[in-house]
């Protein structure tokens, strides 16, 4: 009965997974809109201080930042229901598209009415760090550390260690150049739940150890095993979000099973084919919802020649297997996190730290524009033109109307559909 208080909150994040479309980049500017400034749920800085957590955890790091949101609002029972009507809706999209790719023409797959997503991501985006830069950035350290981190992250985009790495560097810096002492303030203690990280460790040990036996012996049914343990692994240890997991499922399922080497070795190795899976790689990115749901559409491709049953349980297994740690992973280290902001060098990092996400959101900004025409004509049609309409105007109506970001996520695919 305590749940049913929260039925609006599930209903924003219900409308939130079916209408974030523009991948994580997009996802924050959309959370900061609803769940900050139309329902505050929680804080611009709160939402901040989640998002800079998460960029230190492997895992699906919007899909954390919403975890933990229904965390702080009604604890563990809530952050699973939170978890599960987020990925859902992109998980059923893609399962079905697993079954559904043989009836399509690959070359053709991608709809017209997506083509202003990536622009109105950009303006998600911008709006979003143009948010967080009027709350953290206020003294000249964080602004050197700012720009310091939109420079090296924009150099070194495609490393997705370098996420870590600048936040960590961000947080040093501040504690040793701010010298003011904290005001004298409470933080309540959280109970680490040390469950969490040891069924995390009991499920990768027990995963990899169930997929090598079915190897070696040759089981005939080995397939849900081998994914299961392939998918849980890449869950565990990926940073980056979908750009870095899709090139690791490329090559593990893609290039890894049509070496010399593997087919002599390892004849029976899951495989997809080629086409099929750029395809989904594609339409996981046209969808709204969590780029992880990939993981649905690679599992129900993995076990398609063991029938429609093992079909659906691919499905299963590649959103259980793909989401898990990062569920686990956030519940366990939140806690962990939270009680550090007792100590007054964690208080000072964190300024350094949230100058750095500052940095790596104007970065990622600039960074998706280089895959946008800005200027000229485009297939004889003034789309370049449009695209910098979409993303000043998706800017613009964030920043000063009440306009839901579903709404606007709407227009955009309307667009895309006009022209």
């Amino acid at each position: 009965m305590v749940l049913l208080r929260h039925i609006p909150f599930l209903q924003a994040v219900f409308l939130h997974s079916i209408s974030a479309f523009g991948g994580p980049q997009g996802h924050l500017g959309m959370m900061m809109k609803t769940f900050v400034e139309k329902r505050k749920d929680l804080t611009q800085q709160e939402l901040l201080d989640f998002n800079a957590f998460c960029q230190l955890l492997p895992g699906a790091s919007s899909t954390q930042i919403l975890t933990l949101i229904g965390y702080k609002r009604g604890g563990l029972p809530l952050a699973i229901i939170t978890l599960v009507i987020w990925v859902l809706p992109a998980a059923i999209i893609m399962g079905a598209l697993s079954f559904l790719i043989r009836y399509f023409d690959n070359r053709n797959i991608e709809n017209n009415i997506f083509r202003f997503i990536q622009p109105m991501a950009v303006g998600f985006l911008a709006f979003a760090a143009f948010r967080a830069f009027t709350i953290v950035v206020r003294n000249r350290i964080s602004r050197v550390i700012m720009v310091f981190s939109m420079i090296i992250t924009y150099m070194f985009f495609n490393n997705p260690v370098i996420f870590p790495i600048v936040i960590v560097v961000g947080g040093v810096a501040s504690n040793f150049t701010e010298r003011r002492d904290r005001q004298k303030e409470i933080v309540p203690v959280r109970k680490v739940k040390w469950a969490n990280i040891v069924i995390f460790f009991f499920i990768f040990l027990l995963s990899g150890t169930l997929s090598e036996i079915s190897r070696k012996q040759e089981w005939p049914k080995r397939a849900p095993f081998n994914l299961f343990e392939n998918l849980y692994r890449f869950g565990s240890i990926v940073f980056g979000g979908g750009d870095v997991l899709i090139p690791m499922m490329y090559e593990q399922y893609v290039v890894r099973p049509n070496t010399e080497r593997v087919q002599l070795r390892n004849p029976n190795v899951i495989r997809i084919n080629r086409d099929d899976f750029l395809t989904g790689a594609g339409m996981v990115r046209a969808i709204p919802g969590p780029v992880f749901s990939i993981g649905a559409y690679t599992g129900g491709l993995a076990m398609r020649n063991m029938g429609i049953g093992y079909q659906m349980l691919g499905c299963v297994i590649g959103i259980v297997a793909l989401f898990l740690p990062s569920a686990l992973l956030v519940l366990f280290f939140y806690p962990v996190w939270h009680n550090l902001h007792r100590y007054t060098a964690v208080y000072r990092s964190l300024k350094g730290i949230n100058a750095a996400i500052v940095g790596i959101m104007a970065a990622s900004t600039f960074y998706l524009t280089k895959d946008l025409s800005l200027a000229g004509i485009v297939d004889g049609r003034a789309l370049s033109f449009l695209n910098v309409g979409v993303i000043f105007g998706t800017f613009l109506f964030l920043m000063f109307t009440k306009l839901p970001a579903p709404f606007i996520a709407g227009l955009c695919l309307l667009l895309g559909w006009i022209f």
